[in-house]
């Protein structure tokens, strides 16, 4: 049950930040244009967040891993996106202000918006690794098998965003689906961090 747990909630995190990632493309574009130097920033960002996420993600779960720590990321994911919702117009209207380039400026804008968010996503994968690895021999089959999964997860969010989820919401409301995707995993965390325990103290009663 535990491992069905973590794998759906790696395949919803998957989902999410490729939407999000696509999503930023379509925030940035009222100020710096679609072009090739906007879509090259934005996956720049996204790729150097999600290297360092997975770098902190796997030194966090060296410590003491659980549910309950595992639900504070997706609590904390959903919080940082919150400046994405509320104050990326204003951030972007400066930034294309100050800087000429819109190379530069849709490189510097993405960083200020899309950054701390997408370090915080990629903690996810090697957490849920490491909740899963029983053994050192099963290690390699854990990972290849979770990051099977998230993968997964970010091709459905690239082609539900891109296909359909633009056209039915705006930018706002699929930020807000993000968010409220994120909490739910963070519910459904607790929850079987809870039923985990309570079988734990059945067993030992």
């Amino acid at each position: 049950m535990q491992k069905l747990t973590i794998s759906l909630l790696a395949f919803l995190a998957g989902f999410s930040i490729m939407a999000f990632e696509l999503l930023g493309g379509r925030m940035l574009a009222p100020y710096f244009g679609s072009s090739v130097y906007v879509w090259g920033s934005i996956i720049t960002v996204f790729m150097l967040a999600l290297s360092l996420g997975y770098l902190f993600g796997g030194r966090l779960s060296v410590y003491s891993p659980n549910l309950k720590k595992f639900a504070c990321i997706f609590i904390a994911a959903s919080v940082s996106l919150l400046p994405s919702l509320f104050f990326s117009q204003p951030i972007f209207e400066w930034v294309f202000l100050k800087v000429e380039d819109p190379r530069y400026g849709s490189l510097l804008a993405a960083l200020c918006v899309f950054l701390v968010p997408s370090i915080i996503l990629g903690m996810i994968s090697p957490y849920s690794v490491r909740l899963l690895t029983v053994s050192a021999r099963a290690s390699g089959q854990t990972a290849g098998f979770l990051y099977f999964v998230s993968t997964l997860g970010s091709a459905l969010g690239t082609i539900m965003t891109s296909f359909y989820l633009v056209l039915w919401l705006t930018v706002s409301e699929i930020l807000c689906l993000i968010i409220g995707l994120l909490l739910f995993c963070a519910v459904t965390a607790l929850l079987c961090a809870f039923k985990y325990k309570q079988n734990e103290e059945a067993e030992y009663a």
